[in-house]
């Protein structure tokens, strides 16, 4: 019946005794729940091990996150210069763009040359490949944030401190 396709399967001799059993899916789920629950109590141990082992300090983990926020911070600074020199230039040639075919009004205008067009593509695709990393920039500092917060809570649970 249907309500058993999921229930173990005792498999039996000629006498009736049960020879084997054939796990079902529901007793397959619950090994694999076991197995994921007793690997990721392995893993919180050595990671506890190994905040004990490498921090002294609440101290010690906040100095270390400063530390590497603080080049996240720098990173973002150069970035974000690269996106004002790149607007800047988006904004030049632009007005650039104006005195050329089709966006001038005058019909003696020259065509746009392929240098000019190449340098709009060039800048816009820039100034976006820019503007994802200072997103990626912010999303990796918030993670760094987490990730440290968390470790100090643990570290503060591990050594008992409140």
């Amino acid at each position: 019946p249907p309500e058993c396709m999921d229930a173990d399967v005792e498999v039996l001799d000629g006498s009736g005794r049960v020879v084997r059993v054939i796990p079902g899916k529901l007793a397959l789920e619950a090994v694999a729940a076991q197995k994921n629950a007793e690997e990721s109590q392995k893993i919180s141990a050595q990671r506890d091990r190994t905040l004990l082992a490498t921090y002294l300090s609440v101290a010690d983990i906040e100095r270390l996150r400063d530390q590497r926020l603080e080049l996240l911070v720098q990173q973002a600074r150069v970035t974000e210069q690269y996106v004002v020199n790149l607007k800047e230039r988006e904004t030049r040639l632009t007005e650039d763009v104006r005195r050329y075919r089709p966006y001038s009004d005058s019909p003696r205008a020259p065509v746009l040359p392929d240098h000019v067009a190449e340098d709009i593509v060039n800048t816009v695709n820039g100034l976006q490949v820019y503007q994802q990393e200072l997103a990626k920039n912010t999303a990796e500092q918030q993670k760094l944030r987490g990730e440290f917060d968390s470790d100090i809570a643990r570290f503060k649970q591990l050594k008992g401190f409140n």
